[in-house]
């Protein structure tokens, strides 16, 4: 006897087919196989064969079919003998097979001695697994009813062979074989179109065996797949894939044979090795003959200190010169000339290391120049240009020039006159010559310019409290903008200052002297010399130095003024015109973490347009910087060297108009983005904004979603500001203003948080129409952090208070509210209740948006009553009431994604996709990626249950990737859910989507 089931079920009898019956007998043994020799439950075998619809006595119908099974397999059997095969075991049915009589079996023990061929050599474990994977002949199960082939057993099957399919692929990839399995792959690609590590596979596969055209064409159609199905690009590995093959079929210059390989185009990373001892150096060629050459070697001393920047370290590598090609030495001697073909030397790079004063730029510069010193054998030439010094005396040029002619050996009274003719014998020194020239504390690009090499070989870093932008542009230079030391750099760099022992006796103050120093190196520097000179001193009493300045730089003052935190910002700011001063000033009093162009004119009180000039420069003069496009920032050291500015210069009422404007700013631009995010949700006019506050607009919802996103930590401090200031107007319109889109991005804690401090804004104000609101607001949050009595309290309080008021349409949203709450409570009657009250206020107003809400909302909780098809029809009466209806994108992705989960429950799956799709499409255009996120996993669900696993991991891992950052229980939740699709682990059918309270995209309450 043979028994199959990795393909057609089928059995054999001495060779011969044995027919097995009737359907579901065939799916009786189907199962035993797919158990390979283990025993299944008579439950289980009951809920296979016949579901929630047994016959009358299903026990006996089971054990009907198996004495059939029985006598089918063998015919000479006496009646009611239990046989060889099909034996009673554990109170259920178990096949008694071996690996030689069932294919299951045989997978098994041919994958096991595959893997412990592998740790013998890779090669060897792949002809067992090819024919392992020869066992199967087609879909698991072929042949039992499809609504069967459901069943977790088959499903672990396909998995099995998928994961065994892919291990083969990794092991013939390896070892040169792909060839070998190419058949196996395309087979189960096309069995499997959206599992995307396959297709990977299967592009890498093609490309190994000389078929890279065909290879980038399956990477074209499935990525056409994804895109069309599933709405989503190529995950990290296919575009992996993608790059892999285009490496390989990319053009490769002719090679002559007895050539050398054609030097890397890509810059060499410096290594942090030193020379060789008796390395050749390379040829040289003085062009200027009068003179010896003389290797000069003027850097100042690196800073035994040195910690951290390995990022900004290999920034610089990245843009230095590459190592020259090593030539024989000459008998020359330096300074006469050499032969120029004997080597080539690259082109002159220039990188230009810019950041505000203190960052530590002159430090990494110098640190970078001794690593790579050796690779530059004419020498290093180091000017501090003072482009910032204090006493604003800029190094004149000539000096400069005359200074390293003489450096490079060209006797005082043979330097010309004249700057111009200065620069040309400069130039001609170094021509053929690798030189390393380091040009500290520039001012602008013009200073640079005269003292930039003219021929290859030499590298330039230029380090500048200005950008330099000119360099940039004109000469190509490469920018590297220093920020803040993060933290675990700045307690390495005071662990190097003060000895590892004495830091890690006290990390607690370290952490505090860390953050006060907000990664100013400067500011490090300086507090470090302040421990040292004093060992004795615990840190514990140097930080409370620091607390003790209550925000100012008094503690980061020195003798020093090149070591006084508030001396070398002084040095920037006296640099910068009127408005730009002016300006740097009035942003102190914006409570971050950062600003725009519109809110710094408001601030300001200025044009707009203005306003973006001055920004530019205090960027360039890296007072500010421009982290994202359109935001701007300092830290928090240059925040109070400007607000003592500030102080000193704008006069109190000066200030408050600033504050004012700045808050009128951010009130009136959230109710405009609240008007069009959510258009028919009401919300309080704001009073009338100061003059020069200039509120934003927005087109749609989508823009109105992306302000929101990017302001939303700037709105909360605006908030505290308002709360600090007592201004209770501003603290309850803003909860009231960003409810909904704190709920709807789940930015729970946060929202509660602002709802309870409106609440209490607008009870001190007494405005009670804002009290029911926030209320009501402050309800759904309690709810969604779990806090259900809170909530069943504010509720009520909200509804009383909207009926005390007599407001129909507040009172019509309470209830809807309230729905919503006792629905999470798993009160499902009593949310009929509540969403029929707010559907019948909402139709004697006359609201239509609002009604399709509620009717979305008894469509939900007939979802949770398991009602799917009741649940279907309010869904579909919503969708058509919003047809025609502006601003409702948000209403109408909710209805469709509700209306797929309803699908899916029927057993539409086809409709319960195209519905899901219709919802990716609408969030998509808005740009919610948190909602669309809930929709891809009900996405994924849906092709689970319908056997497609790849596309389900698809799915669930964008929706990981969306959903991290901002839900982390929904995020367990979906890693779970891939860790069953995982290959060593079986997974449960799943047939049913998730509606749990904490992750479901139930209905947006109370609007559209």
């Amino acid at each position: 006897m043979r028994f199959a089931v990795l393909g057609p079920v089928r059995v054999w009898r001495d060779g011969d087919d044995v027919g097995l019956g009737a359907a579901q007998q065939r799916l009786l043994l189907a199962l035993l196989m797919a158990h390979a020799g283990r025993p299944v439950a008579m439950e289980e075998l009951q809920q296979a064969l016949w579901g929630e619809s047994p016959p009358g006595s299903p026990a006996n119908a089971v054990y009907r079919h198996i004495g059939v099974l029985r006598r089918l397999l063998e015919p000479e059997l006496p009646m009611r003998a239990a046989g060889r095969w099909l034996v009673r075991d554990a109170g259920g049915y178990r096949l008694n097979a071996t690996p030689e009589t069932l294919d299951v079996l045989r997978f098994g023990e041919l994958t096991r001695q595959a893997r412990r061929n592998g740790t013998r050599g890779t090669a060897a474990a792949l002809p067992p697994l090819l024919e392992a994977l020869g066992l199967h002949t087609g879909p698991v199960a072929t042949g039992v009813p499809v609504e069967a082939r459901s069943h977790p057993a088959f499903h672990a099957l396909e998995r099995e062979h998928l994961a065994v399919v892919k291990e083969a692929s990794d092991v013939a990839l390896a070892t040169g074989a792909a060839g070998r399995l190419l058949s196996v792959l395309h087979r189960a690609a096309a069995e499997h179109p959206l599992d995307e590590p396959l297709q990977a596979r299967l592009v890498r596969a093609l490309a190994a065996t000389g078929q890279r055209a065909a290879a980038l064409d399956t990477w074209q159609r499935v990525r056409s797949r994804l895109t069309a199905e599933l709405g989503v690009e190529p995950g990290t590995e296919l575009r992996s894939a993608q790059r892999e093959v285009l490496r390989e079929d990319g053009p490769r210059p002719p090679r002559t044979a007895g050539t050398a390989p054609p030097p890397p185009t890509r810059l060499s990373v410096v290594r942090n090795t030193p020379p060789t001892p008796g390395a050749p150096a390379p040829a040289t060629t003085p062009p200027y003959p009068t003179a010896p050459f003389v290797r000069p070697a003027q850097l100042p001393a690196d800073l035994a200190a040195f910690a951290g920047r390995r990022t900004e370290l290999a920034r610089v590598a990245e843009l230095s010169t590459p190592e020259a090609p090593e030539a024989p030495e000459t008998p020359e001697t330096p300074g006469t000339p050499g032969t120029p073909e004997a080597h080539e030397l690259p082109g002159t790079r220039i990188a230009v290391i810019s950041g505000m004063g203190g960052i530590g730029k002159t430090t990494l510069a110098v640190h970078w120049a001794h690593r790579v010193a050796h690779r530059y054998p004419d020498g290093q030439l180091y000017v501090n240009l003072r482009g910032f010094d204090p006493g604003g005396a800029v190094t004149d040029l000539g000096q400069v020039l005359r200074a390293f002619l003489e450096a490079l050996g060209v006797p005082p009274q043979r330097i010309p006159d004249g700057a111009d003719a200065q620069t040309g014998l400069y130039r001609s020194l170094l021509a053929r010559r690798r030189v390393l020239i380091l040009l500290d504390n520039a001012r602008d690009a013009e200073q640079v310019r005269p003292l930039l090499p003219g021929s290859p070989g030499c590298v330039v870093v230029v380090t500048s409290r200005d950008r330099l932008l000119g360099l940039v542009t004109a000469e190509a230079a490469r920018p590297l903008a220093l920020d803040r030391l993060p933290d675990a750099e700045a307690r390495e760099s005071l662990a190097r200052r003060l000895g590892a022992d004495r830091v890690l006796a006290d990390p607690a103050a370290v952490d505090e002297i860390v953050t006060r120093c907000a990664g100013l190196p400067l500011a490090l520097a300086v507090v470090a010399t302040r421990a040292a000179a004093h060992p004795g001193f615990p840190l514990a009493a140097i930080a409370d130095e620091l607390r003790a300045a209550h925000g100012s730089l008094d503690a980061f003052t020195d003798a020093d003024p090149a070591g006084d935190v508030r001396a070398v910002f002084s040095w920037s700011y006296r640099a910068l015109s009127p408005g730009a001063a002016r300006l740097l000033r009035l942003l102190s009093l914006h409570p971050g973490p950062d600003v725009t162009p519109a809110a710094a004119a408001a601030v300001a009180g200025d044009d707009p347009a203005g306003v973006r000039g001055l920004l530019a420069e205090l960027t360039r003069s890296h007072l500010l910087t421009e982290h994202a496009p359109g935001r701007y920032g300092c830290h928090d050291l240059l925040r109070t060297y400007a607000a003592e500015r500030a102080l000193e210069h704008e006069d109190a009422d000066a200030r408050e108009a600033a504050v004012r404007r700045l808050l009128d700013h951010y009130l009136h631009t959230a109710h405009a983005a609240g008007r069009v995010y959510s258009p028919y949700w009401r919300l309080c006019p704001p009073p009338a904004a100061a003059q020069g506050a200039r509120p934003g607009a927005f087109a749609d919802d989508g823009q109105a979603l992306r302000w929101y996103t990017a302001e939303n930590q700037v709105l909360r401090a605006v908030t505290r500001t308002a709360i600090a200031r007592g201004d209770h107007a501003h603290v309850w319109g803003m909860a009231w203003c960003l409810e909904r889109f704190m709920d709807r991005q789940g930015h729970w804690h946060d929202g509660a948080l602002l709802q309870r401090a409106g609440l209490d804004a607008a009870v001190r104000d007494g405005h009670r129409t804002a009290e029911a609101h926030l209320h009501r607001g402050l309800a759904r949050a309690s709810a969604r952090l779990g806090r259900h009595d809170d909530a069943r309290t504010h509720i009520r309080h909200s509804l009383g208070l909207f009926a005390e008021l007599g407001d129909r349409l507040g009172l019509a949203h309470a209830h809807r509210s309230h729905g919503w709450l006792l629905d999470r409570l798993g009160d499902h009657d009593g949310a009929l209740d509540a969403a029929g009250r707010a559907l019948a206020l909402y139709r004697e107003l006359g609201d239509r948006p609002a009604e399709t809400s509620a009717l979305h909302a008894l469509g939900w909780t007939h979802v949770l009553r398991g009602e799917h098809r009741r649940a279907a029809a309010y869904f579909e009466e919503a969708l058509g009431g919003l047809a025609g209806l502006d601003g409702t994108r948000y209403a109408e992705a909710g209805a469709w994604d509700s209306l797929g989960v309803a699908r899916h429950h029927l057993g539409e799956p086809a409709r319960a996709v195209a519905a899901y799709q219709c919802a990716l499409r609408l969030y998509r255009e808005i740009g919610d990626t948190f909602s669309e996120a809930g929709t891809l996993r009900h996405l994924g669900d849906t092709y689970l249950a319908t056997g497609d696993p790849g596309a389900a991991r698809t799915l669930w891992e964008r929706a990981l990737r969306l959903l991290a950052p901002t839900d982390p229980t929904a995020a367990e939740e979906l890693r779970t859910k891939l860790l069953a699709l995982g290959d060593e682990v079986p997974a449960p059918r799943i047939t049913a989507v998730s509606a749990t309270p904490a992750t479901t995209t139930a209905p947006d309450e109370g609007t559209p």
